[in-house]
């Protein structure tokens, strides 16, 4: 079967996000033909003029919808799409130039219906961003596998770096309107259809995240919010890893009070030395002083952001029943 790639973009209200990623785009060393298909989400601050400019150096098609999610808006564009192998990413994406070719190669040495790439921090990104990307990919933290370890099998990719086959979208029916989460769900769903997933460690992008501390930990909040409605949707997939920012932040406060009252330190070393190895690990990773002290911040935002949302999700739908729509309407878009 010949590949035929569509990039899939959904924005809402970023145009200079979009200039940058089409820049991104236009510098690929890949020499098949491509499209692009850019999904406005209901945006007041359209990337019209920013897509004009780039009509001549891509094939881009430009859709705007009404606001229903990234979710759907990547349906809408994969719906409409020329190709047979869809490419998707966020606008706050940024595509080194090698990214279509390892894709490429990487499919047309083993061929799998949907695949995953890690992210990386460009070296344009602020010090806070940083300092988040090392806290969101690195294996001491709850980053783990993707940060990019070679040998993963039923990897679960993430859709800001995302490739999935027309056949899979197809039986799947795409993303789901929980957001976020949508991605690890239709990973799930995708493995149930009997598809295959996988980590390509050389498609990876460089992924801005989130330019501040508290929009860092709403993000990683909603991040542990939505993980026990998964774990409800699909049992089989329920982990107890997935307690581990939860049980940390407990386990933090316990050895402050123990350390108090019972004059105990022990727990309280163990955390000092685990906080240690993340600043060795991250001035050895960033090479930078700076940035290794903002990722001492960005893991305890990281932990107690999860932990909490975690922790306040499983006692609303493990004990109390409460139905995930009801209880976290933020967490779901309407079609």
């Amino acid at each position: 079967m010949q590949i035929k790639f569509s990039i899939i973009v959904p924005v809402y209200n970023r145009p200079d996000e979009v200039e940058e990623l089409l820049e991104s785009i236009k510098k690929q060393t890949f020499q098949e033909a491509f499209e692009v298909v850019i999904v406005e989400d209901g945006s007041t601050m359209p990337a019209t003029d920013v897509i004009e400019a780039y009509k001549d150096a891509l094939d881009i098609t430009y859709y705007f919808k009404p606001n229903s999610g990234p979710g759907d808006s990547r349906n809408y564009g994969m719906k409409r799409a020329k190709g047979n192998y869809y490419l998707i990413f966020d606008s706050d994406c940024i595509l080194p130039p090698q990214y279509l070719t390892e894709v490429s190669k990487a499919l047309n040495r083993k061929y799998v219906d949907c695949f995953g790439g890690p992210d990386a921090a460009h070296s344009s990104f602020t010090t806070i961003q940083k300092a988040i990307s090392y806290a969101m990919t690195a294996f001491l933290t709850t980053g783990g596998i993707r940060g990019g370890k070679n040998a993963v099998q039923k990897f679960q990719p993430r859709s800001f770096n995302m490739g999935i086959s027309k056949a899979a979208f197809e039986a799947t029916e795409g993303f789901g309107q929980i957001h976020p989460g949508e991605d690890p769900d239709l990973t799930i769903r995708i493995w149930k259809a009997g598809y295959e997933t996988i980590l390509i460690p050389e498609a990876y992008v460089y992924h801005k995240r989130r330019i501040s501390w508290e929009k860092f930990r709403i993000q990683v909040n909603k991040f542990g919010m939505v993980r026990p409605i998964l774990n409800l949707w699909h049992p089989e997939t329920a982990k107890l890893t997935y307690w581990f920012p939860t049980l940390f932040c407990i386990g933090f406060i316990i050895s402050i009070l123990f350390s108090i009252f019972l004059a105990f330190h022990w727990f309280l070393i163990g955390y000092a030395v685990y906080f240690t190895l993340i600043l060795l690990d991250a001035l050895r990773t960033t090479k930078s002083i700076k940035i290794a002290f903002l990722s001492l911040i960005a893991v305890c935002i990281q932990f107690y952001g999860y932990g909490v949302g975690f922790l306040k999700s499983t006692i609303a739908i493990q004990i109390f029943k409460q139905k995930p729509e009801e209880r976290f309407p933020k967490l779901f878009f309407k079609k």
